[in-house]
């Protein structure tokens, strides 16, 4: 398979491994008014730079993740972003880090945006869930490149489609252009081959039938194909009420068919091509493809004209994606009960789309957006409020569509810069990080409250797990703290700083000792 290459590649393939992990600080929680209706919370909505977001998920969402859109920067070199990766390396400090703007034809601004990308995308994919799909928006300066990236890291079998996605109706001379660009693509890319789209569903009850007759109503249809090719059928070459199928045509029925319908005069000639009649009563529903053009899918200037009513006439955001395209790509890839994520979350239009799917077919979809600039609660959260409260006034008030997020910060590091746990970080987010580790479930996790002990964090497998850290004290295993954390007999696995226990009483006890912060693995 052909594969990429560009200044700095080489250094960025694995920094997905060296990224540190660090915790989510979280900064508050909403929900909707009462009198809203109900629509899904455990929500998330993330600030900070999105490589150490995505890590920083992983303990609890790896392999979760149903669906994934992202808007990332197209890399025009009009437009300004900052990603700041802690790349310890001379060359790639050049590369990453830095506020990219229009650099003439240096090209270097594409190795850069390549750069970027690839660790996210390599956490974006281990996020991903087996039946998962993931959508990426990009336009023709750096699809190419997304391409070949996508077919490295996803694989080019698992391909699904390029959406091409029609931007705007009109064209228009822009800085004197030759050609006006009216699509944009989304590339989009399954995590295994279990994973769906889901087919276009035609009900009959859904055609239009203009005719009547003694017998109903009726509509008219072509019965030609084209005749090329694999397509070509020398049996279906014949005359229908004396008239061929026009030039490189063959009919789609075969010559039997086609005399009992004409006996019973089904056939019609206007003057160009032969229709038939088919009633509605003969109907049924059917099923295609997903088309790959999405031309009736909102547009740059509809998704303007939304957002600034959702801030009471503000233009407060440039480039937002329309709801009705990203409803679109969530209505063929999820299910009511998908989770989503986007890290480049914008004007938060992919939480808008969630939260109106779920209104529309009683869906507990979630979302989890990350976004790096500081209007990630200004502009972002504030839109996902405005839309889950309702907005507007008077005969232009909007009702809200419900629903709760939590909205975190990026924080501490886990570890610091010697390889030990961070005193500063949150005790919960060390205990979440270990519990991961240890296979037990991130949603029921046990807090240092517990009633069992302030140490304990499950069983997994029926084997109970303590975790004795204080970020002040040196915690050490000896008869003193086995007395207190009440082990009962059986294998049991306990993490603290030092152990005085002899092997042949752990041996006998059947107790695992791991030593902080040795035994803790890193992301």
């Amino acid at each position: 398979m052909p594969k990429l290459h560009w200044i700095g590649k080489d250094k960025v393939v694995h920094h997905h491994r060296d990224v540190p992990y660090r915790a989510l600080d979280l900064k508050y929680r909403f929900a909707a008014p009462e009198g809203t209706p109900a629509n899904s919370s455990g929500n998330h909505i993330i600030h900070g730079d999105n490589l150490d977001a995505l890590k920083s998920l992983i303990p609890e969402f790896e392999g979760k993740i149903n669906c994934i859109y992202i808007d990332p920067p197209y890399n025009t070199g009009n437009e300004g972003w900052v990603y700041n990766d802690a790349v310890n390396d001379p060359k790639m400090q050049k590369w990453l880090g830095k506020v990219v703007g229009k650099e003439g034809e240096d090209l270097t601004r594409h190795d850069k945006w390549l750069c970027m990308m690839y660790p996210r995308l390599k956490l974006l994919h281990r996020l991903l869930a087996k039946d998962g799909v993931i959508f990426v928006s990009i336009d023709d300066n750096e699809q190419a490149h997304l391409k070949l990236v996508m077919d490295e890291i996803f694989g080019a079998r698992l391909f699904v489609a390029n959406f091409i996605w029609k931007k705007k109706g009109t064209t228009s001379n822009v800085d004197g252009a030759e050609v006006s660009s009216l699509f944009d693509n989304t590339l989009c890319y399954k995590k295994t081959t279990t994973a769906k789209i889901t087919a276009r569903t035609y009900s009959s009850s859904e055609r239009e039938y203009p005719y009547a007759d003694e017998l109903g109503a009726y509509r008219m249809t072509v019965i030609e194909k084209k005749s090329d090719g694999e397509y070509e059928r020398k049996t279906m070459m014949f005359k229908i009420i004396g008239h061929n199928p026009r030039n490189g045509k063959r009919w789609q029925i075969g010559e039997e068919k086609a005399r009992n319908l004409e006996a019973k005069e089904r056939f019609f000639y206007d003057g160009e091509k032969v229709l038939l009649k088919i009633y509605s009563f003969e109907d049924k529903d059917t099923t295609s493809a997903q088309p790959n053009i999405l031309d009736t899918h909102g547009s740059s200037e509809k998704a303007g004209r939304e957002i600034k009513n959702i801030f009471g006439g503000l233009a407060i955001f440039d480039t937002p994606k329309p709801r009705e395209l990203i409803e679109h790509l969530l209505t063929i890839s999820t299910d009511k009960n998908s989770i989503i994520l986007d890290s480049f979350a914008g004007s938060g239009t992919t939480a808008h789309a969630a939260l109106k799917l779920n209104a529309q077919d009683g869906g507990n979809r979630r979302f989890i957006l990350v976004e790096t600039m500081d209007y990630a609660e200004t502009i972002t959260a504030e839109r996902v409020r405005r839309v889950m409260s309702g907005y507007g006034e008077g005969t232009k008030a909007v009702a809200g569509l419900g629903g709760a997020f939590d909205f975190y910060s990026v924080g501490e590091k886990l570890f610091d810069e010697f390889g030990h746990l961070n005193p500063k970080a949150e005790i919960t987010e060390i205990r979440k990080y270990i519990a991961w580790q240890e296979g037990l479930s991130i949603a029921g996790l046990t807090t240092p409250d517990s009633s069992v002990s302030p140490y304990w964090l499950g069983i997994n497998n029926t084997v109970p797990l303590y975790f004795c850290y204080a970020a002040d004290q040196v915690m050490t295993l000896d008869f003193e703290l086995l007395a207190e954390l009440k082990v009962a007999k059986g294998r049991s696995v306990i993490y603290a700083d030092l152990c005085t226990l002899g092997e042949k009483f752990m041996a006998q006890s059947q107790i695992t000792f791991k030593k902080i912060p040795r035994d803790i693995a890193k992301l």
